[in-house]
């Protein structure tokens, strides 16, 4: 039986060259090093650091481009391929891709990764003791980053989202701390995996911040304002909205809140592009 462990780094010992590669052997198991897994010709009795994991027949092979991922080891691996109904395969530094199940992503694939977006992961296996990269839990996060200083508050910030759901996302920024952005504080629910940029809306006692994706308000109404008129254009100059809808209506049409909705109208309503009447919003 194969005791040699996938998913790890092992110093092995050259026992023999074949044509295709080496053989390098420990503890009486053997695992296969291809030629082009190693740049540099080895001696018999030469022992090196490997990378070792399975192929698509099962077998062990080594590699000595060691990733910084492996068992129990987290890090940052880019998404190179995603397929729907299966998951995203991440590069970890070596030849060989590693699967994020689906099971491991979010329900919907709305919010899947896209190539060249990044996950935090570590290898892990299946039931089969098939390899598999394993995002991060909240508690493996928490112990991995760093407490935020109060210095942040009002600051820029930026980073990459690791947890997305109805609440919120979850960040872990370049800074390496821990950040929540509320459902509210979002026109749009970004992926897992998508960098995103925000500033620090308060940090919090445990270290952790509180972010928003949204523009100050004096920067966001010339844009809300713009995406009124765009849809007063686009819909024969009328719009069943007015200063007295509903905020979930507004939000649902023109992801904004009932507050900047208003701001931008009353922007409108002063330069004369607008007026409003019986409920309804007409472009003069």
């Amino acid at each position: 039986m194969n005791t040699l462990a996938t998913g790890t780094v092992e110093t092995m010992t050259v026992s023999r060259k074949i044509d295709t590669g080496y053989v390098l052997v420990k503890d009486g198991q053997e695992a296969l090093l291809h030629h082009n897994e190693t740049e540099n010709d080895l001696e018999m009795e030469q022992q090196i650091d490997v990378f070792l994991y399975n192929d698509k027949k099962g077998n062990t092979v080594a590699t000595t481009k060691l990733p910084s991922i492996q068992m129990d080891v987290y890090g940052w691996a880019e998404v190179v391929e995603v397929i729907p109904r299966l998951g995203a395969f991440v590069s970890i530094g070596t030849t060989k891709d590693m699967l994020v199940s689906k099971d491991d992503l979010p329900l919907f694939e709305s919010v899947w990764p896209e190539q060249g977006d990044k996950l935090f992961v570590t290898l892990g296996r299946d039931q089969k003791g098939k390899l598999l990269a394993i995002p991060a839990t909240e508690g493996i996060v928490a112990r991995e980053v760093e407490a935020a200083p109060s210095e942040l508050l009002n600051k820029k910030v930026s980073g990459t989202v690791y947890l997305t759901d109805k609440q919120g996302s979850a960040i872990i920024t370049t800074d390496n701390h821990r950040g929540f952005i509320h459902h509210s504080e979002r026109k749009a629910e970004p992926r897992i995996g998508e960098f995103v940029e925000g500033r620090v809306i308060d940090v919090k006692d445990d270290g952790s911040i509180n972010v928003s994706l949204l523009p100050l308000k004096q920067d966001s109404m010339a844009t809300d304002a713009e995406a009124i008129m765009h849809n007063l254009q686009e819909n024969g100059g009328v719009i069943p909205f007015s200063d007295k809808s509903d905020p979930e209506d507004i939000r649902g049409t023109f992801q904004m809140s009932k507050a900047a909705f208003k701001r931008a109208l009353g922007k409108l309503l002063k330069e004369g592009k607008i007026e409003q009447r019986e409920g309804n919003t007409y472009l003069k």
